[in-house]
């Protein structure tokens, strides 16, 4: 067995497009998934989770890596990660890791329920507009935490954490994820309203559960956690990534071919397959699997990104690239980040006629795009423009891969199966 490696090695992509895409491809775990689960380690005391279906993924190597600084022993094989937790977790968080990506944020309340303290430096990740953790930070004070911002790092402190009501004005799924974990050990019952929905916070109650912890109304709007003394370790398996398949069948689409997404759930995907279906695509599922094609070109349509079961925005992206080739006009409003149109220049220098109006963009479609030099901002931005590389008419350069490789696992050897010819080559230093 291995332990993850995080490289920093700057690396860029050559896409050759204008080639139908066709064939099949297998889901891999969900990254949204899997990272509260490995979080979740940390409220184990010497033994171990067993982790099947985890994505070997840039994020999965720095939550890895992150766990190792706080005591965790980790290793991964065919993926598979087990997760030894210490006896004694550290309870302060690296700042190198934590700034690198904004799940780090969710080693916050199993840290607290099991330490009694924490300290973790504000984390980082894409650069898709400011996602405070305010209401982490006050779910866990309401729940007794003593929390304190110094020197650009939260300090928290519990003798022991209380159950009791906490409305979200806003159904972050971060903030139900880490207020789930704080719970599990809090005195009492702890109820949670107004929560997130999403299928990831599913798996993660799924996952407590079978450690011991009374969770009940997962994928409601209200979760009831029961508080217990300890946990046990357990093996779990992590979802399909519904936002990974959801790319690839857009892709077939894009490419005038046609994919099938196989190990996948498809009611997961509702909101996008609706989409698709009105703009004219047809689409196909079985119990496990997803097909997709257009078999002329799709109309414009309206898209507005919403908490699940509304349309999700970290395909938003992907989305846009697609509608920029749709006939005549479409309108993509994003309801969840201020700042998550960074892809909107790089899709413009490929042809793509949009215009941005505050929250909201009105997308042109044109026949064709063509390639050109690009820079991935943020892993879905990143995700966007290999698409539209894929159905440009000449060769596509996307710089800043090293973003997509936060949430996309072996997607050159992926899309190679299905017939596009792309590669990832070392980016120059001049060229970075």
């Amino acid at each position: 067995m291995r332990r993850f490696i995080v490289t920093t090695q700057r690396q860029k992509m050559l896409i050759r497009g204008a080639t139908p895409l066709r064939g099949s491809i297998s889901a891999q775990g969900a990254k949204n998934a899997a990272l509260p689960i490995m979080a979740a380690s940390l409220l184990l005391s010497r033994e171990q989770l067993i982790i099947d279906r985890i994505p070997d993924l840039q994020d999965t190597r720095t939550m890895a890596d992150l766990l190792g600084h706080l005591g965790a022993q980790t290793t991964f094989e065919k993926g598979t990660m087990i997760i030894a937790a210490p006896e004694e977790p550290d309870w302060e968080t690296p700042a190198h890791l934590v700034r690198k990506m904004r799940a780090s944020s969710l080693a916050l309340g199993p840290l607290l329920a099991r330490c009694g303290r924490a300290v973790l430096p504000l984390p980082g990740g894409c650069a898709i507009g400011g996602r405070p953790i305010d209401l982490h930070l006050k779910g866990l004070a309401k729940m007794g935490a003593q929390i304190e911002l110094v020197h650009g790092s939260v300090h928290a402190k519990a003798k022991g954490l209380r159950g009791c009501r906490i409305y979200l004005d806003f159904p972050s799924v971060g903030a139900t994820e880490n207020l789930m974990m704080a719970a599990v050990f809090a005195r009492g019952q702890t109820i949670l309203e107004n929560v997130a929905r999403e299928p990831e916070i599913t798996n993660l109650a799924e996952v407590l559960r079978a450690m011991g912890a009374k969770i009940e109304g997962e994928g409601t709007g209200t979760i009831r956690i029961t508080g217990v003394k300890e946990l046990s370790g357990t093996r779990i398996t992590v979802i399909p990534d519904r936002v990974e398949a959801s790319t690839y069948l857009l892709a077939g689409i894009m490419t005038g071919g046609e994919i099938t997404v196989h190990q996948v759930i498809p009611q997961h995907m509702d909101a996008l397959l609706a989409k698709l279906e009105e703009a004219g695509a047809e689409v196909f599922c079985t119990e496990e699997t997803v097909s997709a094609r257009a078999p002329q070109r799709l109309r414009g349509i309206s898209v507005k990104t919403l908490p699940f079961p509304g349309f999700p925005t970290d395909l938003q992206p992907q989305m846009m690239a697609l509608l920029s080739i749709a006939e005549g006009s479409s309108i993509v409003q994003e309801g969840i980040f201020e700042s998550r149109f960074l892809h909107v220049p790089e899709l413009q220098r490929m042809g793509a006629h949009i215009e941005v109006q505050g929250n909201s963009a009105v997308v042109t479609g044109v026949p064709a795009l063509h390639g050109t030099d690009v820079r991935a901002t943020d892993l879905r931005a990143g995700a966007a423009l290999i698409l539209a590389g894929l159905s440009a008419s000449d060769q596509t350069e996307m710089f800043g891969v090293e973003h997509v490789a936060r949430g996309y696992e072996k997607i050159v050897e992926k899309l190679g199966h299905v017939g596009a010819r792309v590669e990832i080559i070392p980016c120059p230093d001049e060229d970075a």
